[in-house]
């Protein structure tokens, strides 16, 4: 009988605590969760205009897009071109700048009156998107 308990107790002390393993991965998930950078997307596809002169811009806090049909999309969403000033005013923080992803195909009235409109609302931070060409 001695050997029996001598026996089950040694099986119970060779078993893997696996705790200390799954709080390690725990904590590397909300790691990259927290580090991780998103994207931000203008919500429609928009074929940018090519300029040899096109520096990178990473800090825009807002997208707004210019389809050819004469649409404004803001973050995702179809806004018309007389609110769109109050629309993305009241997105921004001081620091934040807004980018314009105007496609090939758009007017460039539509352009100037979608930045006019938001130099009006009081945005000062406004660029235009451009594809960088390999010349």
């Amino acid at each position: 009988m001695r050997r029996r308990r001598s026996i089950d107790a040694t099986a119970d002390s060779n078993e893997v605590n696996l705790t200390p393993m799954l709080d390690v991965v725990f904590i590397m998930l909300i790691f990259f969760i927290v580090t991780t950078s998103f994207v931000k997307e203008s919500g429609i596809e928009i074929e940018r205009p090519e300029s040899s002169a096109a520096t990178p811009r990473a800090d825009a806090q807002v997208l707004v897009a210019v389809t050819p049909e004469g649409a404004v999309w803001v973050d995702g969403k179809p806004v018309d071109i007389h609110r769109i000033g109050q629309e993305v005013a009241g997105m921004m923080t001081d620091d934040g700048s807004v980018v314009i992803q105007a496609d090939r195909e758009s007017t460039t009235g539509l352009l100037i009156e979608v930045m006019d409109r938001l130099k009006q609302a009081g945005v000062e931070q406004v660029a235009v998107a451009a594809s960088r060409s390999a010349q």
